[in-house]
């Protein structure tokens, strides 16, 4: 056995999201976000459900906040519900909203518990939607004055901002899939939106610098490592096109200034918006790079696919490989590469891994959920984490997602990826073995290996 130790002032937190938690979808003169829209449509969310109710976090924060204390939580990551602030997506804020995040960071800073605001995590006010959404360039504006509302209203008291969360995936899956609200599968629209989602960060980094010089500012990417699933040339050129789709895309602008030469070359005959000043205005200076990582993802050749030529391959599976319940594959190297590749290839940033969990159903038995699974999936990712420090990282803290069981996007509430479990009946509250774990992890300041 040896000793994993991690540096006194390392953060140790929780994530969340304002859809997937807070419930009370028409409290208080809440609007209605793509996501209400959205999984109120039969198909779209696998068991049939909404997060219309949650968690409940929006009446039950005093009672997780007390759970983080007794967790010994750091830091807690949360996000802002744009339509509780803006009902109709700009315009007059709603001072309940207001209201609610301000008693919840006074609540949380009482508890010693840092509070980490991420700006935007997909629940886009649908008003805003139904002129355009992100497929207009108006949307970088509302987010810019959305960002200053919210710093304005909670500077004073918050100095840890992200813009927003996982653009390539809301991106994506929203506007080329349509797996995700809004909804859409159009790939004109999707890489104007690519560009547009690009702005709305820059803008936003603006807006926070504009009203506090106090602040941490940065932005939060999922940022996976993309394996090609033979050896053969063609997927290996599908691992370049994937990679330059999925992660290229969103962090050169933001990191590098510039879009990947190959990937403006691929999507020239698409016409992007690109307008001069638009990359000065993206790609400003961050104090952080937010890594979001669960596993790698596999590529393939694949010749019917318009301009790419490739898509991810979501069947592939590892010959006796691990796997979540969400079938993701336990890889734990995959946030060591992610680590290292962001310090060789992006300016050596300073990194909070904003993201990482496993969804494992395990049952309640007795008030008692032994989820050895997750222990083992967690020891195993901060043991990389660890060496990627070790390499010269600057991996400044960790985040487990998540602290609830939630209301997991398109998967509904069949995905459990809580260090609490959470009741969906009656909203009760139980810590589960690996919140223990981890509590006894942030006490020590590491484990035994």
């Amino acid at each position: 056995m040896t000793r994993v130790n991690f540096p006194d002032d390392f953060l140790w937190g929780a994530a969340t999201s304002a859809y997937q938690v807070e419930g009370a979808y028409k409290a208080a003169g809440k609007g209605e976000s793509i996501w209400d829209r959205f999984s109120s449509i039969p198909g779209h969310i696998k068991d049939g459900s909404s997060g219309k109710v949650a968690c409940d976090h929006y009446h039950h924060f005093r009672e997780d906040i007390s759970l983080m204390r007794s967790l010994r939580l750091g830091a807690y990551r949360f996000s802002i519900s744009w339509p509780r602030i803006f009902p109709q997506g700009r315009g007059i804020p709603n001072q309940p909203g207001l209201d609610f995040y301000s008693s919840l960071v006074d609540e949380l800073l009482q508890a010693g518990i840092r509070p980490c605001i991420t700006l935007y995590h997909w629940d886009l006010p649908q008003a805003l939607q139904d002129r355009g959404g992100f497929s207009v360039r108006d949307c970088a504006g509302w987010f810019g004055d959305f960002a200053n509302t919210m710093v304005r209203r909670l500077g004073d008291r918050v100095t840890f901002w992200a813009t927003l969360n996982e653009p390539q995936i809301f991106g994506i899956l929203g506007y080329l899939v349509g797996k995700h609200a809004p909804g859409m599968s159009d790939p004109a629209r999707y890489f104007k939106a690519c560009h547009f989602i690009n702005l709305a960060h820059g803008v936003g980094v603006a807006a926070i610098r504009a009203e506090t010089s106090r602040a941490e500012v940065g932005t939060v990417l999922q940022f996976p490592p993309i394996h090609p699933r033979s050896d053969s040339q063609q997927d290996q050129r599908a691992v370049t096109v994937m990679d330059g789709l999925m992660n290229r895309w969103y962090a050169d602008p933001v990191l590098l200034g510039s879009y990947p030469e190959d990937m403006l070359e691929l999507f020239s005959e698409l016409g992007l918006p690109i307008r001069e000043g638009d990359l000065e205005l993206i790609h400003q200076p961050l104090d952080f790079v937010g890594l979001n990582v669960y596993s790698r993802f596999f590529a393939r050749h694949d010749s019917r696919v318009p301009l790419l030529g490739a898509m991810l391959d979501e069947r592939h599976c590892t010959p006796g490989g691990d796997y979540t319940d969400y079938g993701w594959e336990v890889y734990p190297e995959a946030i060591f590469e992610s680590l290292l590749r962001l310090k060789r290839d992006y300016g050596d940033p300073a990194v909070y891994v904003t993201e990482n969990g496993a969804a494992y159903d395990d049952p309640l038995v007795e008030g008692i959920v032994d989820d050895r699974r997750r222990i083992d999936y967690l020891r195993a990712y901060l043991l990389q984490v660890h060496r990627a420090m070790q390499q010269g990282v600057k991996v400044k803290g960790y985040f487990v997602w998540s602290l609830l069981d939630n209301f997991e996007w398109h998967e509904g509430y069949r995905m459990r990826f809580g260090l609490v479990h959470v009741d969906f009946e009656s909203l009760r509250r139980t810590v589960k073995q690996s919140g223990f774990f981890y509590k006894r992890l942030i006490e020590s300041g590491g484990f035994e290996n």
